[in-house]
């Protein structure tokens, strides 16, 4: 059924089967595919196949189909095996997070639309799979909320000495007043891995100078204009200023922050989250030609409140110093608007110039270079050719800002005669603007080009502020301040996308789809649930990878159900779905616990979907165990995803006797163990075994009722008798034709 990133099947074990993974279901024939040979039936048997009935006459429950949207809308062979033979479709995969969720978030309606319009007209209901799995999802998008926040920095090197606030000494700083202490705490700053400096305002602390941590001397030159800049946040609603010592002319009135009264008064809105407080100094604020001054961050006016600055980020900008550094490359902010110096080639790759407003900061323009197909990463290359070679053995540092439209994988070189190059690659660039540094020494006096190799993923680059520059040069302009959302703001920014998608699902389709699959797959096969720690290696994770859990934890699914039981209908019926349950009995006790412990935190969960995936050697014992522990739940039970492998897409007459005995066991096995109030319907996944409905999907498979050419197999027989209970063929009469 065209899913991607599938393993061959070969590659599982005998019984163990993966789930409906990256269900895309868009089939188109694969033409590299020969011609197979199946095993014609008996003419007697094929005979009376034709005899029965359309499927869904011989049975009271739900019967639904798996299908394709794009191949129902389109192909009318399909539609009418659909139409007439099944109760129910579900989409595979149209219905997702990933296929309906746009860059910005909104959902798009419009396919699934039509496709529900058409099935009404059918007499077909629609099941609604999936809201809640970790795969399918629009990760890019979902990733890009809980991004880092990168605010750009003001070039030019920091002139504020950080030395003494960066050992913990604070040595040349003053901290006068200093309340319940200043300290240095670890993992405190904009990010785990930074220091912040945390300030405690004392009990009686009432005055500003109470509390007060204050700089070393900055020497400046009195003709340039200064940034002065830091990040704060507080425990608490707290007030606070900036003053200076009495050599800078506009000393008085302070540099308020924090809802207090000044010339120059800033004011937030918010105090427990990171905040840049900013300002700027101007010739004029110089008195009588001094060369330097002191700021003094002063914190006492509110008793008890603790305040965190960034310990890495406390800055002082000569907004008009001449640069430091020499760029070797001219052209590496593309702000002509031009890729002047640049040249590329390969896989049918192109280069641009951004629009306005796209480069990093969202401000003016960034270098865009598009790979259209998957190759070696130097199969697509952009060059830049320095005016002169780079010196052997010295060391360059090379940064730039990057982007892609996926997860992606870079690698840059510089090259010179004969193609010879040093490499510098495996550089993973994300979907938001990520700062890369490199130290690159030139192990050969030929380095004249520099490249980048982008040919590995097929995706968008954005590239921008390129420098290329001797290490030794000194002064690099600072670098961007790249602020780390908490994981309690993760959990509420992906609390409210999640909310957001379900309700907007549920509600849209309230008058239309009364059924849902809320939950998919929440188990690891030790039975316990999944929380994204181990479902893939980081890296490696596919493109539309997203763990709900991760961010919301447990009780992610408590949300889920909660979430589908407010913007739906009251007697919607809410599942949860797995697959394996027939295998791994420890599995399937785990899905039930968990369908427990998610009602004991106030959700209600009516079903649970097993989806059989199996084979014709499935272990049938365990078969027959799942339903009897399914029955004891007390929920609806539905088998979601039925098929049944034969491991060929040539069987013999004797392997499809075989599948048609398995389809018709599973379905005895279902109709004698659940109870009838129990039993909401089986779902058979997909129709034929035409190689459209299987080029990723069990290809070179042959695992549903009819065949490549829509011919009923001997496994439709297997079907229906098990839906009636009974060889519905023994009840025809007259002389079978053959």
């Amino acid at each position: 059924m065209n899913y991607k990133n599938i393993l061959p099947f070969a590659a599982l074990a005998a019984m163990m089967f993966s789930s409906c993974e990256d269900q895309i279901m868009d089939w188109t024939k694969d033409p590299s595919k020969g011609e197979v040979t199946v095993a014609e039936l008996p003419l007697e048997l094929a005979e009376k196949i034709e005899r029965y009935e359309d499927l869904k006459s011989y049975t009271d429950f739900t019967l639904g189909v798996g299908v394709g949207l794009d191949l129902y809308m389109k192909d009318e062979t399909y539609r009418t095996i659909a139409n007439a033979n099944f109760d129910e479709v579900t989409v595979g995969y149209a219905m997702k997070h990933g296929p309906m969720v746009e860059s910005d978030g909104s959902i798009d309606f419009e396919p699934v639309d039509a496709f529900i319009a058409k099935t009404k007209e059918a007499g077909l209901s629609t099941f609604g799979h999936t809201l809640v799995w970790h795969q399918n999802q629009n990760a890019s998008y979902l990733n890009g909320l809980i991004a880092p926040t990168v605010i750009p920095a003001s070039g030019g090197a920091n002139a504020l000495d950080l030395s003494g606030i960066q050992d913990g000494s604070f040595s040349g700083w003053a901290t006068w007043n200093s309340g319940d202490g200043i300290t240095l705490a670890e993992g405190d700053g904009l990010s785990s891995s930074s220091s912040a400096i945390k300030l405690i305002a004392g009990a009686s602390s009432a005055n500003e100078w109470d509390l007060q941590l204050g700089t070393p001397d900055v020497i400046v030159d009195p003709a340039h204009n200064y940034e002065v800049s830091f990040f704060i946040k507080s425990d608490q609603a707290g007030r606070g200023r900036i003053s200076f010592n009495n050599s800078l002319q506009n000393q008085y009135p302070w540099m308020d922050w924090y809802n207090t009264g000044g010339n120059w008064t800033k004011y937030f809105d918010t105090n427990t989250q990171w905040q840049q407080v900013n300002i700027t100094l101007a010739p004029a604020d110089f008195a009588n030609g001094i060369t330097s001054f002191k700021f003094y961050i002063d914190l006492g006016i509110d008793a008890g409140v603790t305040y965190y600055i960034d310990a890495e980020n406390i800055k002082v900008i000569d907004l008009d110093a001449e640069p430091t550094i020499v760029n070797l490359i001219t052209n590496g902010d593309f702000e002509s608007g031009t890729l002047d110096g640049w040249s590329g080639w390969g896989n049918g790759s192109t280069r641009a110039v951004s629009a306005a407003g796209e480069g990093y900061g969202d401000t003016g323009y960034a270098m865009v270079l598009t790979n259209p197909t998957a190759a070696s990463n130097y199969q697509a290359q952009q060059v830049y050719t320095f005016a002169s070679p780079l010196e052997q053995g010295v060391e360059y540092t090379c940064t730039f800002m990057v982007k892609a439209t996926t997860s992606a994988v870079l690698q840059v070189q510089i090259q010179g005669e004969n193609y010879n190059g040093d490499y510098y690659g495996g550089i993973a660039v994300g979907t938001t603007w990520t700062q890369i540094q490199k130290t690159i020494v030139p192990s050969k006096a030929d380095r004249t080009k520099f490249i980048f190799d982008f040919g590995e993923t097929a995706c968008t680059y954005h590239i921008d502020d390129l420098v290329f520059a001797k290490a030794e040069g000194g002064g690099a302009p600072s670098g961007p301040t790249i602020i780390e959302k908490t994981a309690e703001e993760k959990a509420e920014i992906i609390g409210d996308a999640l909310e957001s998608w379900i309700s907007g699902m549920v509600d849209h389709y309230k008058a239309d789809v009364h059924a849902w699959d809320v939950v998919n797959e929440p188990m690891k096969g030790s039975g316990d649930v999944r929380d994204g720690s181990d479902d893939y290696t980081a890296g490696e994770e596919p493109d539309d990878y997203f763990s709900w859990p991760m961010y919301l934890g447990k009780d992610y699914a408590v949300m889920a159900f909660n979430l589908a039981r407010q913007y739906g209908n009251a007697d919607d019926k809410l599942f949860i779905n797995d697959y394996n349950l027939e295998y791994s009995p420890a599995k399937l006790q785990g899905l039930i616990d968990y369908v427990t412990y998610i009602e004991a935190q106030g959700a209600t969960v009516d079903g649970i979907g097993t989806q059989m995936h199996i084979s014709v050697s499935s272990d049938k014992d365990l078969i027959s165990q799942m339903f009897r522990k399914l029955a004891d739940s007390g929920k609806l039970i539905k088998i979601s995803e039925l098929d049944v492998r034969l491991g060929t897409a040539s069987p013999t007459a004797e392997q499809l006797e075989a599948q048609a005995d398995m389809y018709r066991y599973v379905i005895d096995q279902y109709r004698e163990i659940i109870p009838a109030a129990q039993q909401y319907g089986i779902t058979i996944w997909g129709i034929s075994d035409n190689e459209q409905e299987h080029e990723y999907w069990l290809p070179d498979e042959s695992p549903n009722l009819w065949d490549a050419n829509y011919n009923r197999k001997h496994a439709y027989k297997g079907t229906a008798d098990g839906l009636a209970g009974r060889d519905v063929s023994e009840d025809f009469t007259g002389e079978l034709q053959y």
